[in-house]
């Protein structure tokens, strides 16, 4: 039985899975099995990984008709041996260290459930500012407080980073297909059900930046589609048994987020905004009030929560020291959402 099952789905790579499978091939921790899902490729990604299998025993090739990531992913799954499941892709680089870290480390701490690790974007000159933005605020969640935290913000890691106790990706109902993003379902989900995140303070994996990423290609990575799943959560989780709701930010963002909490059933009752020009207003028939009539309407509400949406940089510590001033304890009277 090996230690840990890698799990890597493949879809038209052949142009980067040798480079791939070369740096699993130099992984420390030998006791390991691939499981290589082919998602109906026709660019001799097959191939390649027929002739990678015939060399290592551990590479264990899966064909199907070509059914998406979700599909692929669940496939790989079922043939999974171990009692550990590492995430792949078939155009990143995990560094040597990368699997016996992670496995260690998850046989030292029972209490987790998902350890990821930091990650480089290459190459450097396809990394743009948006990307690069989003990796050093990933990189800064080490601990499960961290990532629980600011779990709603956006997804707070990497998925061919991970490595998983089987047991709890079997328990919360393995990957879900929403038309959205399904790493993210399986962290909210994971984080619903109670379960510990870590992320390794070291870069184990080089995560690849190019235009054809699924991220960028396939429509469930939308905004849209993230605002989607986050009202969803948010009103199965954090906002369970909340009688009243106020949206920090009456901007794109807190626009386009409460139309998403208001078709789920939030209790949604007021904005705020430091605008001048939209205090006093209202938006969806909801008043918009300034940041100081907040504890007033604290004091006045049954059993409500905050929630932050400003997107823009900096707004969440500045947003955060304001609530620690009025008292407001995060993760428990308010998350931020973007």
């Amino acid at each position: 039985m090996p230690i840990v099952s890698v799990l890597m789905p493949c879809y038209n790579a052949a142009g980067t899975l040798t480079s791939a499978l070369g740096s699993l091939a130099q992984q420390t921790l030998p006791d390991f099995e691939l499981i290589a899902v082919d998602d109906g490729s026709t660019d001799g990604t097959v191939e390649l990984l027929q002739d990678w299998a015939a060399g290592d025993k551990r590479l264990h090739l899966l064909s199907q008709d070509h059914g998406g990531i979700v599909k692929a992913l669940n496939a790989g799954l079922e043939a999974c041996q171990a009692v550990y499941i590492a995430r792949m892709d078939a155009d990143d680089l995990a560094h040597p260290e990368r699997l016996a870290r992670q496995a260690a480390f998850l046989e030292q701490h029972p209490e987790t459930a998902v350890v990821g690790c930091r990650v480089r974007g290459f190459p450097a000159d396809k990394v743009r500012d948006g990307f690069s933005i989003y990796l050093d605020w990933q990189n800064s969640l080490l601990s499960d407080d961290d990532i629980r935290r600011e779990i709603f913000v956006e997804s707070p890691l990497t998925h061919p980073s991970v490595v998983m106790r089987k047991d709890w990706l079997m328990q919360v109902g393995g990957y879900q297909e929403h038309g959205w993003p399904e790493d993210y379902d399986l962290w909210l989900r994971l984080y619903q059900a109670g379960a510990g995140f870590a992320k390794l303070p070291e870069v184990l994996l080089d995560w690849r930046e190019h235009d054809q990423r699924l991220t960028r290609q396939d429509s469930r990575y939308s905004l849209e589609n993230f605002l989607r799943i986050k009202a969803y959560y948010l009103v199965r989780g954090p906002l369970l048994g909340r009688e009243s709701v106020l949206l920090w930010g009456a901007g794109m963002m807190g626009r386009r987020l409460s139309k998403q909490l208001l078709r789920q059933g939030a209790p949604l009752s007021a904005f705020v905004d430091i605008d001048p020009h939209k205090i006093g207003r209202t938006k969806r028939g909801l008043p918009i009030l300034s940041p100081d009539d907040l504890p007033d309407w604290w004091q006045h509400s049954t059993r409500p929560v905050v929630l932050a949406a400003v997107g823009a940089r900096g707004a969440r510590q500045l947003i955060r020291q304001q609530l620690i001033r009025f008292g407001l304890r995060e993760g428990r009277d308010w998350w931020s959402v973007a």
